[in-house]
């Protein structure tokens, strides 16, 4: 494997196996009359290179499906496997990258020391683990805050530290759940604008949920969600559950 830069790329080898195949996946909570389905059964493919939005209402499903594309939750029905991400050596969770909707970070760290651990967990040496944690930083504008607790940063300086959190660990596919909903319009078009600048450098396959057209915008497919369910909102696009439909190495179905 070539030696990975100061966000942890390195160069990726294009297969052709898809990244994660979901198969008529639903998710359920609860049981009898209180059971309420999140997701209804679905399929979709992830490619190498994929660049994706969910769009969709709040309660539309889309925090629950990313969750299962993640491997954060389990499907009750059907099956979502990861082909092109499974490595005998490697857990999943190396190759995903998550950047969530709400506050992520711990709050007894520095922004520095929390963007630096997930990648000492890795085992990465101390010095390499800091080094791109600050590369990291330096690229959302976020350098002279590295020393700061993250009750002394603001919700959008948060929210862009979770991004180099996720960043700099140079993962394979990055998942953002509503990354710009707490950030101001600026803001929001230049943590978007970093995150797809280092998901290309990195050749990561990134997937976004978001309400905001503008946002969906910047990724070359939409999905779309309603009631739990993909869907295709006219005949000018291929929905997730009609005629395949491929685009910069993502596919859907």
């Amino acid at each position: 494997m070539d030696a990975p830069d100061a966000l942890g790329s390195t160069a990726v080898r294009e297969t052709g196996t898809p990244l994660v195949r979901c198969e008529n996946a639903a998710r359920t909570y609860g049981s009898g009359p209180g059971a309420v389905v999140a997701v209804h059964g679905l399929s979709c493919v992830i490619s190498p290179g994929a660049r994706i939005a969910v769009v969709g209402p709040s309660g539309s499903g889309k925090s629950t499906l990313l969750h299962l594309i993640a491997g954060l939750d389990r499907p009750t029905a059907g099956r979502v496997s990861h082909p092109g991400l499974r490595d005998e050596s490697e857990s999943l969770a190396r190759h995903i990258g998550v950047v969530f909707q709400g506050p992520s970070l711990l709050p007894p760290l520095t922004a520095a020391e929390n963007v630096a651990l997930p990648l000492r967990i890795d085992g990465v040496p101390e010095d390499e683990a800091d080094v791109r944690a600050g590369a990291a930083l330096e690229s959302l504008g976020l350098e002279g805050l590295a020393g700061r607790l993250p009750d002394e940063l603001s919700a959008g300086q948060a929210q862009r530290v979770a991004v180099a959190r996720v960043l700099a660990r140079g993962p394979r596919l990055v998942l953002a759940d509503e990354p710009t909903g707490q950030l101001d319009r600026e803001t929001g078009r230049q943590v978007l604008s970093v995150l797809l600048g280092a998901a290309e450098e990195l050749g990561a396959a990134v997937l976004v949920t978001t309400h905001d057209p503008r946002v969906a915008r910047e990724l070359s497919v939409c999905w779309y969600m309603a009631d739990g369910r993909l869907i295709q909102p006219d005949s000018r696009t291929a929905g997730p559950t009609g005629p395949l439909r491929r685009h910069r190495g993502g596919e859907r179905r």
